[in-house]
């Protein structure tokens, strides 16, 4: 690996979900932030249901685009409007997007929606405007509970790669080859 190499940053996700309290701050921070319309979003929690009859219980998931090193989406884009930036952030060129939709069927995360106000398809950009100015994406900066982590698994002293290191995880449908960047903690 070249010096260049290991200096660029490989942004993830941590999620935490034992933390998660289904607030719905992050989703409501992603749609101000991002001005995404009404009934839409680019994050969500999903409602896993954990247990057995008649001990059952709820876990919540938090979740947006997995940016995944392999992305599925950007194969199928006809126009190469959803392209990965050097850093791994996989975004859409709003204005080569012809709506096909084809990376919407593609995506096993189901990340992705149709704005309608942009005339193309949309997803989280992991707030690519935000990170550009040094900042956490609006999500991890509203988690109440703490679940959402952000950072640079490159950097062995990030955040991110302290819990890494000291937690069992897991990516959700490795077994797709997308090599997602969002990690989630084991219970």
């Amino acid at each position: 690996m070249s010096e260049n190499t290991a200096k660029k940053p490989r942004w993830v996700f941590v999620m935490e979900p034992e933390r998660c309290i289904d607030c719905e701050a992050c989703m409501v921070a992603c749609s101000v932030e991002n001005e995404v319309p009404l009934g839409e979003h680019r994050n969500w929690i999903a409602k896993v249901e954990k247990g057995a009859f008649p001990d059952l219980s709820i876990a919540f998931l938090p979740e947006n685009c997995h940016h995944c090193a392999n992305p599925p989406c950007e194969r199928v884009c006809p126009t190469g409007a959803t392209y990965r930036r050097e850093d791994g952030l996989v975004l859409i060129d709003y204005d080569r997007c012809i709506g096909c939709k084809y990376c919407m069927m593609a995506c096993p995360y189901d990340a992705r929606y149709v704005n309608e106000e942009k005339k193309a398809v949309d997803k989280c950009t992991f707030c690519v405007h935000r990170l550009d100015e040094g900042l956490p994406p609006a999500c991890v900066e509203t988690c109440v509970g703490g679940a959402r982590h952000f950072g640079d698994l490159n950097d062995p002293n990030s955040e991110v790669s302290k819990l890494l290191a000291t937690h069992e995880s897991y990516r959700l449908y490795e077994e797709a080859g997308t090599e997602p960047a969002i990690y989630y903690i084991r219970s």
